[in-house]
């Protein structure tokens, strides 16, 4: 069985656990909790004596500060202690998802998980740091102690045995208490049920929304190798009774207009085509595909994107869904003579901006489809930002996850 906990290491046969790292581990997530500890109540005690020392304006200063400095840090120290229970506890322990706002924001403080956070803070650097010493005192220190004891008093030898029994004690003494720190960390860090709820209901959304861009992808290779053929084969079955027709003939009359509709008809069908998802985007990428979808664009687009050969189905999906959203708005409402599209992928995120010179001030509110590009880009876990000052320039930033 593999190890992955403190309190399984120390369920192994001694010898084979004294060959382990788990007590060299141990020993270090106690010391570092005892010294964070000491660090966080140095801090207390020169504010407490600013308290005491200070005038009544300096007092309520200082408190609020102390109250303030409380209540910030206790997202830091909480990723600090999830970092430090890999020591001792290697099964990974996500943060569970925090409200929407920024960090100032009612909605962040009125969080449980910004509470417990501040409480484990609080919790951390008070008793738990005390008893990590305590612990560290009893196995290491106090043996030292009860070592020396005979050099003041002769008499003393039998607490030499103590020590040395206190010391051979002193890997699972450290480990067992590291295990129950460990098991109390990820308890009150880690997520609840309530919490994991929004979770798995974003990953829910991912594979919906995968599932809907391989369907759609189906649906616009039936349309492109079906529907679109058999109207192109009639369009020639069309164009060769016309040429048996006599020139200003009724019958010749209802073929021309009957070829016009369907002219018509096949446009309309291939920009349905080309909305669902080109076959240009599956067979060479989206690159190519907003290459050619911006020279069919009536403002002048430059393209520059610098991306990798494959990205995976959904993103490129939705990506090709926004930019070809955003350069119908922009030949529809702008008002613009150039524009571009830019981007790439950095890190685990593909980012792109499309840029207009036209003139500005645009509004998701006021029904360009702003806004359901914005709810298309979040349910892909993505972010749209969108600048647009009257009088432009106009900038919209797309960043969408694909690691």
């Amino acid at each position: 069985m593999r190890i992955v906990t403190a309190w399984q290491a120390v369920d192994q046969q001694p010898l084979r656990f004294l060959a382990t790292a788990w007590p060299w581990r141990s020993l270090a997530f106690l010391l570092t909790g005892a010294l964070l500890g000491a660090g966080l109540v140095g801090v207390v005690a020169v504010v407490t004596s600013g308290l005491v020392l200070g005038g009544p304006w300096v007092a309520a200063g200082t408190a609020v500060v102390l109250v303030v400095s409380v209540g910030l840090a206790g997202r830091p120290l909480a990723v600090l202690e999830r970092a430090r229970l890999r020591l001792v506890d290697t099964a990974p322990l996500p943060a569970p998802p925090r409200p929407a706002g920024r960090w100032w924001s009612a909605a962040r403080w009125r969080a449980p998980l910004t509470r417990r956070e501040i409480g484990f803070a609080l919790l951390a650097a008070t008793a738990l740091a005390a008893l990590d010493a305590g612990v560290l005192g009893f196995s290491l220190v106090l043996p030292v102690l009860l070592f020396v004891s005979p050099v003041d008093d002769p008499t003393a030898w039998p607490l030499v045995a103590l020590g040395v029994l206190l010391l051979a004690a002193t890997p699972w003494t450290v480990t067992a208490w590291a295990g129950a720190r460990a098991t109390l960390t990820r308890t009150v860090l880690g997520p609840r049920g309530t919490e994991l709820g929004p979770d798995l209901s974003d990953v829910a959304t991912r594979r919906l929304l995968g599932a809907f861009a391989t369907e759609r992808a189906r649906i616009e290779r039936d349309l492109h190798d079906g529907a679109q053929q058999r109207l192109v084969a009639l369009g020639v079955t069309l164009g060769l009774a016309r040429l048996d027709a006599v020139d200003g003939s009724a019958c010749a009359a209802r073929l021309d207009t009957a070829r016009d509709e369907l002219g018509l008809a096949l446009t309309e069908l291939r920009d349905l085509v080309r909305g669902l998802d080109p076959a240009t985007l599956a067979d060479n990428g989206l690159a190519v595909a907003v290459a050619d979808r911006a020279r069919r664009c009536p403002v002048p687009v430059e393209v520059g994107l610098h991306l990798p050969a494959e990205l995976p189905p959904a993103v490129a999906g939705t990506a090709y869904f926004v930019l070809t959203e955003a350069l119908t708005n922009i030949a529809r409402h702008s008002g613009a003579t150039t524009a571009s599209i830019g981007g790439g992928r950095h890190a685990d995120q593909l980012v792109l901006e499309v840029r207009d010179d036209g003139r500005g001030g645009a509004d998701p509110a006021g029904g360009t489809g702003l806004s359901g590009l914005a709810e298309r880009v979040a349910l892909a876990g993505g972010r749209l930002r969108l600048s647009s000052p009257v009088g432009g320039p106009t900038l919209l930033r797309v960043e969408l996850p694909c690691g």
